[in-house]
């Protein structure tokens, strides 16, 4: 039952790119005009507005005939649905065949641990693994920091003469330049 399923995903996805190609690219109208306006679409208002009021030799405006196929809305590029987890419970009902899941950026490093592993036991794609791992990556070399401090406090049992030549580097002061406050003089 999940290759049919797989295949008309691809297909939606391919659909929805040369539906894509066909539709004109929405400028904000005197965008290429003025400096001071952006590109990013804005519905024209005024009375006498071109693009409002369909003038030929305008571009366009947006409107709902230019939505793409209702097959490929709301599916990730990569073809799965995303969902939205909060915590482990809700990774239990993600189907892992047509679902991937997305962690929310509030969720913190403990429970994100938590939710991949589970993932990983279910086989479950997540789309912001980078994110995740980062989070968990941070929390491992805090530990291992940790663990680097502790053996350092037992290692501290060594020779007086190692212990004298540290004190000595310490005890140089290394040089520091003045910086002047405000003008400089001319010289």
């Amino acid at each position: 039952m999940t290759e049919p399923n797989a295949i008309t995903r691809k297909r939606a996805l391919k659909l929805r790119e040369r539906v894509k190609k066909g539709k004109p690219k929405f400028a904000r109208p005197e965008s290429w005009r003025y400096v001071r306006l952006k590109e990013n679409w804005r519905n024209p208002r005024g009375l006498d507005n071109k693009v409002r009021m369909y003038i030929k030799g305008w571009p366009p405006p947006v409107s709902s005939g230019y939505g793409g196929p209702r097959v490929s809305r709301g599916l990730h590029p990569s073809g799965y649905e995303e969902i939205l987890v909060y915590n482990v419970e809700q990774v239990s009902k993600v189907t892992p065949n047509t679902q991937a899941l997305r962690i929310a950026h509030t969720v913190g490093k403990r429970k994100r641990t938590k939710i991949l592993a589970e993932a990983r036991k279910k086989k479950i794609v997540v789309l912001n693994l980078r994110q995740a791992k980062e989070a968990a990556g941070k929390k491992s070399a805090e530990e291992k920091e940790e663990k680097e401090e502790e053996g350092a406090e037992e290692t501290q049992a060594q020779p007086k003469e190692a212990e004298e030549a540290r004190a000595t580097e310490k005890a140089q002061p290394e040089k520091k330049t003045k910086r002047r406050k405000g003008r400089t003089k001319k010289q």
